[in-house]
């Protein structure tokens, strides 16, 4: 199945603004379709496109970039007989799809987009890599943008419900609350989400059988064994330590605090496991959270990277991640969250689920805890910190993630007093409630958060 990414209209503007003086770098995590919205951008908005999957290019084309590079009258002859496709100067796409597999294609960007004859588009994934990139020149003749597993507004369109969701922004801009049938409709769609996630693949099995979970489970495990093979192939000193954090992130998110100091992990050295979790973030596999010691603005100023949180880049994922498969057949969890009925750790998917959304609006994610001398702990946490506002104002939002109907603001509260409004735009809590306002801090339903 097709489905429709907002991606593609930032392809256009591209296509638009750039006149083929930059190629344009897609970076993803493997299996969010990246390779089937440059097709379609292909076939729809040129005469002809050209696409080469390195994962799978013979050693002819391989060999044409290391031997035709300063001949592109031969080079192209060779490309185009190969794939028996015809380019038009001006007016075709050549893709370089898994670019990441073929560092010697990226490198030849340069000469490609100064020659002029075509636009250049590039997938990949693990770009930044140290064995992908330490051998060539990163040409400054590319434009990179990140592309992220389907959004709650994406997989809502897949299920035909964009309206519904066109009416829940509109009452966040309006500070309203929603209808109580259309919260409690919104309500389930988004705990649909969480279920099966955004990856296309799985929207796909859950659609094209029924709305079955099982389904959705199937291909959620299929694309972890493909991380798990991806993580195979690092280079040996790093290996075992990255699959030790991926196997452990759910539980890290089953923690109260959910944060790890890194030298702890493992027992390792703390730059050892500062590079695997690079590792993991570079391959978008996880969004990273790290901590803001003096929550203002230029929050990466006080960043302390000492502790980090990890949240899987997608809920289904972690959902299939978190519980074997005998477990979610015989407990039929999936129902129990569906109905917001489960007894484990919901906080978990719920705080997940918040990182993903503001991850895909493109925030960079910052959390903050004071620890008490006095009372030996943190009495203080914010689970997110982004700057939704400071490009107008300066300031920042908090924001506190609730899974729970009976909860207390208690920490956000002291962290307001604190900092007072001259630092904090907005104080948000996400809970499973409906939208409210009240002593200066907005309520949000959880399904409302890809609002911010």
């Amino acid at each position: 199945m097709l489905f429709e990414r907002k991606i593609y209209k930032e392809l256009l503007a591209w296509k638009e603004e750039a006149h083929g003086e930059k190629a344009l770098l897609i970076e993803g995590a493997r299996r969010i379709g990246k390779s089937t919205i440059v097709e379609e951008f292909g076939k729809r908005e040129y005469r002809s496109y050209l696409l080469i999957d390195f994962t799978i290019a013979s050693s002819f084309v391989k060999n044409a970039f290391h031997n035709y590079l300063n001949d592109l009258d031969t080079f192209w002859m060779l490309i185009q007989s190969e794939y028996h496709t015809e380019l038009f100067p001006r007016e075709s796409l050549v893709i370089f799809d898994e670019i990441q597999k073929f560092p010697k294609a990226r490198e030849a960007i340069k000469y490609l987009v100064k020659d002029g004859r075509y636009d250049f588009l590039e997938t990949g994934s693990l770009i930044s890599i140290h064995e992908n990139v330490k051998d060539i020149n990163i040409p400054s003749e590319e434009r990179d943008i990140r592309m992220y597993p389907m959004d709650f507004e994406e997989f809502a369109a897949a299920l035909g419900e964009s309206q519904l969701l066109r009416y829940i922004r509109s009452c966040f801009e309006k500070r309203i609350a929603p209808d109580e049938h259309m919260h409690q409709k919104a309500g389930l769609l988004f705990r649909e989400y969480i279920l099966v996630g955004g990856m296309p693949k799985a929207v796909s099995k859950y659609l094209e059988n029924g709305k079955s979970f099982r389904a959705a489970d199937a291909e959620k495990r299929d694309i972890l064994m493909t991380y798990r093979n991806d993580i195979g192939k690092i280079e040996v000193p790093y290996r075992t330590k990255v699959l030790s954090i991926f196997d452990q992130i759910p539980a890290f998110l089953s923690q109260h605090e959910k944060r790890v100091r890194l030298k702890s992990v493992g027992g390792g050295e703390g730059i050892d496991y500062e590079e695997t979790f690079f590792w993991l973030s570079d391959s978008m596999i996880v969004n990273e959270c790290f901590n803001s010691t003096d929550p203002n603005i230029g929050l990466s100023l006080n960043e302390d990277r000492t502790y980090i949180k990890c949240y899987l880049c997608d809920t289904g994922l972690l959902i299939s991640h978190t519980f074997d498969e005998s477990q979610l057949a015989e407990e039929n969890l999936y129902l129990k969250i569906l109905k917001n009925r489960l007894s484990v750790n919901k906080g978990m998917f719920f705080e997940n689920v918040v990182a993903q959304c503001l991850s895909a609006n493109g925030h960079k994610l910052y959390y903050y805890n004071h620890y008490s001398e006095e009372l030996h702990r943190n009495d203080m946490e914010m689970d997110f910190l982004i700057a939704e506002g400071s490009k107008i104002s300066g300031k920042l939002s908090a924001i506190e993630v609730k899974s729970s109907k009976n909860y207390t603001t208690t920490s956000l509260t002291a962290f307001l007093k604190q900092y007072g409004r001259k630092r904090i735009e907005n104080a948000y809590v996400i809970h499973p409630k409906t939208y409210k306002e009240e002593d200066g801090i907005t309520y949000l339903p959880a399904y409302m958060a890809f609002c911010l």
